[in-house]
């Protein structure tokens, strides 16, 4: 049986991710869903919030499991059985930054394969980055990220609005 990895922090889910997790998911007999918490970046969903999202955006995916972890990814490929990892490429410098990751990961587990899949045209310019923005400002992100996913960036955008108005009346 082959076990896949598809690892990111996924802050938030889109449908770039989702199209990755679909057509990884035909391909190996299991597929893992690996949720981290990214140090460089500020977190707009709870590592915890992320799992749930994904957990619901992916339900009709039957061979698909969504985890957390920890620590270094060749780690917890060990732990889970895993012997390949899916990354999903929008762009050249995606490719050059995964090619070196995959490259270390090489070194540090030689028995691990690196798969790469290109985005499809239609989400080589969905970035979670790029919806975290977008939400910051009200943009538009339907068709962009899974409808539950969009509830949830509306739901906390009137939590983040409710907490700055509360600052403001207590000042």
């Amino acid at each position: 049986m082959t076990i896949a990895l598809c690892s990111g922090s996924f802050d938030p889910v889109t449908n770039g991710h989702l199209d990755i997790f679909e057509r990884a998911s035909a391909m190996f007999d299991s597929l893992i869903v690996g949720v981290f918490h990214n140090i460089k970046k500020k977190s707009f969903f709870s590592v915890a919030e992320r799992v749930a999202l994904l957990q619901e955006a992916t339900r009709h995916i039957s061979n698909l499991e969504v985890v957390s972890f920890d620590g270094l990814l060749t780690e917890y490929m060990h732990e889970a059985g895993a012997q390949v990892i899916v990354r999903g490429l929008r762009s050249v410098t995606d490719f050059e930054y995964e090619q070196n990751e995959a490259q270390l990961i090489k070194w540090m587990a030689p028995e691990i394969e690196t798969v790469f899949l290109l985005s499809r045209p239609e989400f080589a310019y969905v970035s979670s980055s790029g919806i975290r923005e977008l939400a910051r400002f009200h943009g538009k992100i339907h068709g962009l990220v899974p409808n539950c996913v969009e509830t949830a960036v509306r739901q906390r955008q009137i939590e983040l609005e409710s907490c700055s108005i509360d600052a403001v009346k207590s000042i």
